[in-house]
């Protein structure tokens, strides 16, 4: 119960890594708000995985929406302690095949996004002189792999805006962390030709993809009080890819 009367608010919560991050931080004792843009079905399966949860329909780019969503909160809950940003989407282009418009898309969402709902909430956090708001970068971000380039700019820009917010934040005593996880088990991983997969397993000194629920619990860590003194920092979490 490493998070225990902690109010959270997740972006893409509804499936993927973003369900499980929701489910393992409402398993520590977290409440958990998060948002999500289609499928509602899938949002209703998060919730029923939740203690107590709360579920908005709304797009990290609709500022309006988002500032609607973080003023019933605060009103509710009184503040929000943590902040995950883990909304992002990608494609699998190479350069020749991609139009503007594609990258346009991606960066919007990833990084625009990112910039939009952490400007929102943080704002409260900082009156409060408390929080910690935790973005999910990638490997592709860190590291030279074959990925679509939008993406690996997207994470890479991810890295930067951390740093850039936690030297501006810590003076309201907020901390801004980043965890870059490589494949998972959902996500991009699932897309990745078979030959490209087996590539990329036989440089993990693990020989794996990691779990979903790994990179959630290790997540619950970096945002609880037993990591008071990590700030600006994006760890690498790959299963030790060489």
């Amino acid at each position: 119960m490493r998070l225990k009367g902690k109010r959270v608010l997740v972006t893409g919560g509804s499936r993927g890594l973003g369900r499980a991050i929701c489910r393992v931080f409402s398993a520590e004792g977290a409440k958990i708000a998060f948002t999500y843009t289609r499928e509602p079905e899938s949002a209703e399966k998060t919730l029923s995985e939740l203690n107590e949860g709360k579920a908005y329909r709304v797009s990290v780019l609709d500022v309006d929406g988002t500032a609607a969503m973080v003023l019933e909160l605060e009103s509710a809950w009184g503040g929000i302690d943590v902040l995950v940003n883990n909304a992002g989407i990608s494609q699998n282009l190479p350069l020749a095949l991609l139009e503007e418009a594609d990258f346009d898309r991606v960066m919007n969402v990833n990084v625009k996004g990112t910039y939009l709902t952490s400007r929102a909430v943080a704002r409260g956090m900082m009156r409060r002189k408390s929080g910690v708001i935790l973005n999910m970068g990638s490997l592709a971000g860190e590291r030279m792999i074959e990925a679509p380039i939008h993406y690996c700019a997207s994470k890479a820009a991810i890295r930067g805006m951390t740093e850039a917010m936690a030297k501006e934040l810590s003076r309201h005593s907020v901390r801004v962390l980043c965890l870059a996880p490589g494949l998972l088990e959902d996500g991009v991983g699932k897309n990745l030709p078979g030959y490209r997969l087996t590539d990329y397993l036989a440089h993990v000194a693990l020989g794996r993809v990691g779990t979903l629920d790994e990179v959630a619990r290790f997540a619950a860590f970096l945002v609880s009080d037993a990591n008071t003194y990590m700030n600006g920092e994006t760890v690498v979490m790959d299963g030790g890819l060489g």
